[in-house]
């Protein structure tokens, strides 16, 4: 039956009603109980009207904070209008802040026993600005030590220069080090193309590193000791980072051979020249209570360094030099090969033997002519074989690294 109109419009005016009353009523609770809404609400007043959240890192006061932990200051509301960072002699640290302007950190290395003071303007996200500061100092080590990347003979090698298909890489510390295990995880070799290698400690300030088989010609070496802020045992920190690149050249290798008296020398496999010498008369002595031994020790050695001319004493390994055997000369073209002073050197005086008969104290003697061309061809690095000579081989502490066995040497890494 149809709604007569009148009936119709009563209702609707008290249903209009108390629908109202209904809202207002549901409306009132949800006021007084909880936000309006779920996500993207306008700030409070009182948000609105706070300064922005910062936070430092270390903690303001921080004592004896590691030169390389992190620092950085973040507004965690808010946003970083400005961060100055100065160490305690007034030098501006730099920084950068990221797109956001929420975090600031230093892009440059802290130092030891230095106090750094932060400045740090911010605006809250009401635009409320404020300007805070904090302070921490860093460690100051008792003892600190240095790197520097040498031959076996503690010469320094130089970046961007050429060395030998065999060329050890040390790493001379200048103070001994107790972690030597710490140390090491702190040595890094890379080369192109990649070659498998491993450091051997010879004692507790040097590391030698080689791969286990000769590099190939043109590979690039780069060695740095990123010891910088870390801890190597008993006290001692490291001072700063060292890095040094060089290139290796062609393969130059020489092979002496006792029972021919002859060095036969090879370019990049290629033999270039033969050279007749004469090698160490064998035999040992004793000097007071010491034995000297008159062998040219077989095994492989690298050329370490050169000198025209070299003054050769026989006292500086024991042999006075108004002994029978004794001498002091000055020897021309003198390329060195043993950190004890084998040489291949000119030595006319000895033209009639070299070839046929041994007659030195160790060392290799050629004829000036051969002595002069050997000189010029060597460079560090370049390796030499001495094979079917009497008496003990080389030793590592001569610079005989290449005569010791690949499981050998990677036992004598401090991580292995």
């Amino acid at each position: 039956m149809k709604t007569p109109d009148w009936l119709g419009h009563r209702w609707f005016r008290h249903g209009l009603a108390a629908a109202l009353v209904v809202t207002a009523i549901l409306g009132g609770a949800t006021i007084g109980s909880g936000p309006r809404c779920r996500a993207g609400c306008p700030p409070s007043a009182a948000a609105a009207q706070a300064p922005a959240h910062v936070t430092f890192h270390p903690a303001s006061h921080a004592r004896g904070v590691d030169p390389l932990e992190s620092v950085s200051v973040t507004a965690a509301s808010g946003t970083l209008t400005g961060v100055r960072m100065v160490n305690d002699a007034g030098k501006t640290v730099g920084g950068v802040l990221t797109p956001d302007h929420a975090t600031w950190h230093p892009v440059e290395p802290l130092g030891y026993g230095r106090t750094y003071t932060l400045t740090v303007t911010s605006r809250g996200a009401g635009g409320v600005a404020a300007t805070q500061v904090s302070d921490f100092a860093t460690l100051q080590p008792p003892n600190q030590t240095k790197v520097s990347f040498t031959s076996p003979s503690e010469a320094t090698l130089r970046d961007g220069e050429t060395y030998g298909v065999g060329t050890i890489l040390v790493a001379h510390f200048d103070e001994p080090i107790a972690d030597r295990a710490a140390a090491e995880r702190r040595l890094m070799v890379r080369t192109s193309p990649p070659v498998s290698g491993a450091w051997h400690w010879v004692s507790d300030q040097a590391a030698h590193w080689r791969p286990e088989h000769f590099y190939a010609p043109h590979t690039t070496v780069t060695a740095e000791a990123k010891i910088y802020g870390i801890a190597l045992g008993n006290g001692l920190f490291g001072q700063e980072d060292t890095k040094v690149s060089l290139k290796i050249g062609d393969a130059h290798v020489s092979v002496a051979d006792d029972k021919t008296k002859q060095v036969s020398v090879f370019d990049n496999g290629h033999l270039l020249r033969t050279m007749p010498t004469s090698m160490g008369m064998g035999g040992t002595q004793q000097f007071d209570g010491r034995t000297l031994s008159f062998w040219t020790p077989p095994g492989v050695y690298t050329v370490l360094d050169k000198g025209n001319p070299v003054v050769m004493d026989s006292s500086t390994f024991g042999l006075p030099k108004n002994s029978r055997l004794g001498y002091r000369e000055t020897i021309n073209y003198a390329t060195r090969i043993s950190t004890d002073g084998i040489y291949l050197h000119e030595l006319d005086a000895t033209v009639w033997a070299q070839g046929h008969t041994d007659t030195s104290h160790g060392c290799l003697n050629l004829n000036a002519d051969n002595a002069k061309w050997f000189y010029d061809f060597s460079v560090p690095g370049d390796v030499v074989e001495i094979r079917n000579t009497g008496g003990p081989p080389v030793q590592l502490s001569q610079g005989g690294d290449w005569t010791v066995p690949w499981d050998q040497w990677r036992s004598g890494s401090a991580n292995h």
